[in-house]
């Protein structure tokens, strides 16, 4: 089961709030979606970390999980959701980009794409109905059509041969599937930067009967005043009654521009994966926690962030954690990342239906363009 429904476009910007019914739960937009491409949040993020933050839906991935623990593995121990404990929505990216940016050797033609592991050289095959299949098999609430994602700056010859697969397998996609009435099905829609490819791509991959659609092929080495310009192009011209996601986007003020243009689910690795190198995200903009500034700091985290549950602990602690090696340090520092971007959407959210986003936009990205920390490291010197 899958319902969209349009909640409030903000006067002020343009910025929209929906709601997603889904048979295992239902999602408030705009969203972040935590990011669990094997099945798990890295630094040990549990199921359970993530219901408490309040995370409505995560995202797994086709390529890594079809690789291991596999097809059969999954379906034997009841599905993604049995296996992870996670009784909320998944969407399952199809894997076609870690295809191409992973896999050893790979052979694509427009069939689908035959490849070698990353992890152990061993071939598959991944086409538009083996992704389908396996992502139903997973029991995945949301599954992302097989598309061809090129590099940023490819010519036109091949961003148009990409946006023709892409398209054909979509309707592959969507012949081959089994549960419709279950699992969701989005199309993606890719044109690199090119405006003109953007607008044609848009007009072929939203006439298909697709419950939502996606913003692909962005945030893959383009400046990021071209990465808004293309993304602002594009969803501009998708429809409105159905799901906007951009795949793989991004930083705190990413998503907060981008949900002005009227995007409604976000994913992406940063908060985990930075949190991993000591990056600290907060209101009043981000650090890393191993500078000296913060040796005896015993603050929180984010002063103004008691929507972190890791609130009581002092920025003096968790440095100690991270120069220790202390597996808590990332853990801890990847609970507040994944918090952090969970209240930025709430409080989009808030703003978009009180019709005031424009305002609370432009407020937060100046707050978190401060770099606060830096003035008070001056001012104690």
């Amino acid at each position: 089961m899958y319902r969209f429904k349009l909640d409030h476009v903000c006067a002020q910007s343009g910025a929209r709030a929906a709601t997603i019914e889904t048979s295992r739960g239902t999602i408030q937009t705009p969203i972040f979606m935590p990011v669990g491409t094997q099945g798990a949040v890295k630094s040990a993020v549990r199921p359970r970390d993530l219901r408490d933050l309040g995370a409505q839906i995560m995202l797994s991935n086709t390529y890594h999980l079809m690789i291991r623990p596999g097809r059969d593995t999954i379906r034997h121990l009841g599905g993604l959701h049995k296996m992870m404990a996670w009784d909320r929505p998944i969407l399952t990216d199809s894997g076609g980009y870690q295809v191409f940016s992973l896999s050893r050797t790979r052979k694509v033609t427009d069939e689908g794409a035959v490849f070698q592991s990353h992890i152990d050289g061993q071939r598959f095959v991944l086409d538009a109905e083996t992704a389908i299949g396996l992502q139903e098999d997973f029991g995945s609430d949301i599954a992302m059509a097989f598309d061809e994602c090129p590099p940023a700056g490819a010519d036109s010859r091949t961003m148009t041969r990409a946006m023709n697969r892409t398209t054909a397998w979509l309707d592959r996609c969507l012949a081959a599937r089994k549960r419709p009435g279950d699992v969701a099905l989005y199309g993606i829609v890719q044109g690199g930067t090119d405006h003109a490819l953007r607008t044609r791509h848009v007009e072929e991959i939203c006439s298909r009967p697709c419950e939502g659609f996606a913003i692909g092929g962005l945030s893959v080495g383009e400046d990021m005043d071209t990465m808004y310009e293309a993304c602002a192009h594009t969803a501009a011209q998708m429809p409105t009654d159905r799901a906007r996601y951009l795949m793989g986007v991004g930083r705190p003020a990413d998503l907060l521009r981008c949900i002005a243009m009227g995007v409604d689910q976000f994913d992406c690795v940063l908060p985990s994966r930075n949190a991993r190198h000591g990056k600290v995200f907060t209101l009043d903009g981000g650090f890393y926690i191993k500078n000296t500034f913060f040796r005896t700091d015993d603050r929180p985290l984010d002063p103004c962030g008691d929507y972190s549950p890791v609130h009581h602990f002092s920025r003096a602690y968790i440095r100690h954690l991270w120069s220790s090696n202390e597996a808590l340090g990332p853990h801890v520092l990847t609970v507040h990342n994944l918090a952090f971007y969970l209240h930025l959407s709430r409080e989009a959210r808030r703003a978009i239906l009180e019709d005031r986003y424009g305002d609370w936009m432009r407020e937060m990205l100046d707050r978190m363009a401060t770099d606060r920390w830096k003035q008070e490291a001056k001012r104690r010197v």
